[in-house]
């Protein structure tokens, strides 16, 4: 009888789970695939590049080059890999151009060759080391890609992050294809990574500390200031710059400066710190024609310390670029620092934690990340509006929960810009969400917003949004950088 008490209690206990449906998760939309790396050779991820055979080429913070061949086989085991290059110094950015790799170092801008075929580099040439380096382990030089105009774009470290001990430290610089230096940006701080939108404009992440309330995503126009003043020494070197800005005041806000400043061009997106990551590193645009998924054209941009993926919406307000980051994909093996759209879709993601730590418990690793082909029920963009935003999604809505103000939560910020390290949030708002207008299409919301705050971060929480089946948002959060409310014109 004792028996049979419990058995029912058991059942009853348990009844609400046996009916209850898994809610998605992020591995049924994005599946993290794991490289099988060289036993006994320390990989530490630092960029990456597909050569025009489709060999994935590798650079390694210990200044290393390997070849992947075949590294988009549905099999990652399959992949083998070869060292094609060693003797460097701590390789963070590669691009292809025919038989040449072009290699950005901590000290130049070479470029290398394997004349002979057999697999190794032998010809070493390089292009441009205009730039000085004072010794200090963290001047990190990134590199990108080719511009249009064949141009590489290098956003240089300070010495140790904090002031400029050597020339053009803090600078963005780049080499032109007869292998000139041009200043092109001051300002930089301790960037993690570098690459173009699919607009062909150039973008960096900087990180948290000095003048960086938070860690952010900079577009890079030439001639501008993007933030800390230290490299303000190197100006009567970068003849094509004109004067220095005007020194930016302490303890100020990033749009209170901008005003000021004619030079200076406010951070696109400030990622909150703490909920977006705590390191923003490697940028790559998806251009593969909805290989990926939905989100066609957006920036993912990779986070070291919490092992991570974002995604990033951008729109141009006022001729400037803002817009909203994004949730992605968490659960990577390493710190995450480049990644690379292979031609197939799948993204390339490499990393280390290697003096940083990271929530990825390896010390390196290499992942591919493949959509699986089913669609995520997400917020797709998020655009600004005179009176409010726009929410659009990826699956169409139920009306009745997407139209219900009660449905949404938002809440707005921003950081002190200031010498001292970092920043907490601060200015807190609670705006109202007056009313919601589902969209004819089904996919769409305006939200229509009380007490807007220019050059806050506007947090989002769809919490109660469903879709036409019933399901909940993947990711509930969307955080806009409004540095400029649209002109109700516009």
């Amino acid at each position: 009888m004792k028996r049979s008490i419990l058995v029912i209690c058991c059942l009853f206990l348990a009844a609400p789970l046996l009916g209850a449906e898994k809610l998605p998760s992020e591995d049924d939309y994005y599946k993290i695939l794991h490289y099988d790396l060289p036993k006994d050779e320390v990989l530490e991820v630092g960029a990456l590049e597909f050569m025009p055979d489709g060999r994935l080429a590798v650079g390694t913070r210990r200044g290393e080059i390997w070849m992947v061949h075949n590294p988009l086989a549905d099999d990652p085991s399959k992949a083998k890999f070869s060292r094609f290059a060693h003797g460097l110094h701590e390789v963070l950015g590669l691009a292809a151009k025919g038989d040449w790799l072009y290699v950005t170092q901590r000290c130049d801008v070479s470029r290398l060759k394997d004349s002979n075929h057999d697999g190794k580099a032998d010809i070493f040439e390089v292009i441009n080391d205009d730039w000085g380096m004072s010794g200090d382990y963290h001047e990190y030089a990134f590199g990108s890609r080719f511009d249009k105009e064949g141009n590489i774009w290098v956003v240089l470290c300070l010495t140790g992050s904090f002031t400029s001990e050597a020339k053009f430290r803090g600078w963005c610089v780049r080499i032109t294809p007869d292998g000139k230096m041009v200043p092109t940006c001051s300002g930089i701080r301790s960037p993690g990574g570098i690459a173009l939108n699919a607009e062909g404009d150039m973008f960096y992440t900087d990180n948290q500390g000095p003048w960086n309330g938070t860690c952010a995503l900079k577009h890079l126009v030439p001639g501008c200031f993007m933030g800390h003043p230290d490299s303000f020494k190197w100006y009567p070197l970068a003849r094509n710059m004109g004067p220095a800005p005007k020194m930016p005041k302490n303890n100020s806000r990033f749009m209170t400066e901008a005003k000021r400043i004619p030079q200076y061009v406010p951070p696109a997106i400030l990622f909150p710190y703490g909920k977006m990551g705590q390191s923003a590193s490697g940028i790559d645009c998806d251009l593969s024609g909805g290989k990926f998924g939905p989100f066609s054209k957006q920036l993912f941009v990779a986070d070291q310390t919490h092992s991570t993926v974002m995604r990033v919406y951008l729109e141009k307000v006022d001729g400037h670029y803002q817009g909203a980051c994004f949730p992605f994909r968490q659960g990577f093996g390493s710190g995450n620092v480049p990644i690379r759209f292979a031609p197939d879709g799948s993204l390339i993601v490499g990393g280390t934690n290697r003096g940083w730590g990271s929530r990825g418990p390896k010390p390196f690793a290499l992942e591919r990340l493949v959509w699986t082909g089913k669609t995520p029920f997400e917020i797709h963009e998020m655009h600004a509006k005179p009176d409010g935003f726009e929410l659009t999604f990826t699956q169409p809505v139920d009306a009745k929960t997407a139209g219900d103000p009660k449905s949404y939560s938002m809440k707005t910020y921003t950081y002190i810009y200031r010498a001292e390290y970092g920043s907490p949030e601060v200015d807190h708002t609670t705006p109202t969400i007056d009313r919601v207008t589902v969209g004819a299409d089904g996919k769409s919301v305006r939200l229509y917003v009380s007490k807007l705050q220019e050059g806050h971060i506007h947090e989002v929480s769809a919490e109660g949004v469903r879709s036409t089946a019933g399901r909940p948002l993947l990711h509930r959060e969307a955080y806009y950088t409004l540095n400029y409310v649209p002109a109700k014109n516009g």
